[in-house]
């Protein structure tokens, strides 16, 4: 019996911190904060604690859940609108490296030696400390970095070349499994992505592994 409680409480879980998660928003989970895991730490470790206690039922579950999401809410609502509350709860980049100067003092006050910043700065595709001019520490606990004027790549413009607006790649078939949605917004139908498909020998989706499109380019197509 046990097991079956516990099966059933794992599943409203799941479920609750699933719907939970998308009325919160991405932003919880791709740039979160001090704020925001100490916050998802707490709502695990309810559901968590909850499913091996046979006194704590499913209404539980969901009510605890609820408060824990709603404090949430209300908090990032107000932060939003509350500049020295967000600043207090979620902090405010730093700057590491100013005008190419590296900052002990703000190494010291985030907790960060220069092996962690050399690391952060390899992740950017930076070798060395003397290419950057800024580098900012996110409170997310990301570094973003700007390179000074002689370590920079060239681009267009500075070729005087001429740009052209590039877009993106929108996936046809992928795992031999038709995107019809896609391939509608694009302007197509399946009588021109078959004739497309034929081109390469190809009869059926399943034959396919992947198929993209991008505007300008013929279609891609990488079989199994």
């Amino acid at each position: 019996m046990d097991f079956a409680r516990i099966a059933v409480e794992i599943v409203v879980g799941f479920f609750s911190l699933f719907i939970l998660t998308k009325l919160l928003g991405k932003m919880t989970i791709t740039q979160i904060t001090t704020f925001d895991f100490i916050s998802a730490l707490v709502l695990g470790e309810l559901v968590g604690n909850a499913l091996y206690s046979p006194d704590i039922g499913i209404s539980k579950i969901i009510f605890a859940t609820t408060c824990w999401g709603l404090l949430i809410y209300v908090t990032e609502t107000v932060t939003q609108k509350n500049i020295p509350l967000r600043l207090f709860l979620e902090g405010k980049p730093s700057i590491i490296i100013q005008k190419g100067k590296l900052s002990y003092r703000e190494l010291q006050k985030n907790r960060l030696d220069i092996d962690q910043l050399l690391h952060m700065l390899r992740s950017n595709g930076v070798f060395s400390i003397k290419e950057v001019e800024y580098a900012i520490l996110e409170t997310d606990g990301t570094l973003n970095i700007i390179k000074k004027d002689e370590f920079t790549n060239p681009t267009k413009k500075d070729f005087n070349m001429s740009s052209s607006t590039d877009s993106i790649a929108v996936t046809f078939i992928s795992d031999g499994r038709l995107l019809s949605d896609n391939l509608t917004q694009c302007g197509f139908d399946e009588q021109w992505l078959e004739q497309q498909l034929a081109t390469h020998g190809i009869r059926t989706y399943a034959q396919v592994l992947y198929a993209e499109w991008k505007e300008g380019e013929s279609l891609h197509v990488e079989k199994y």
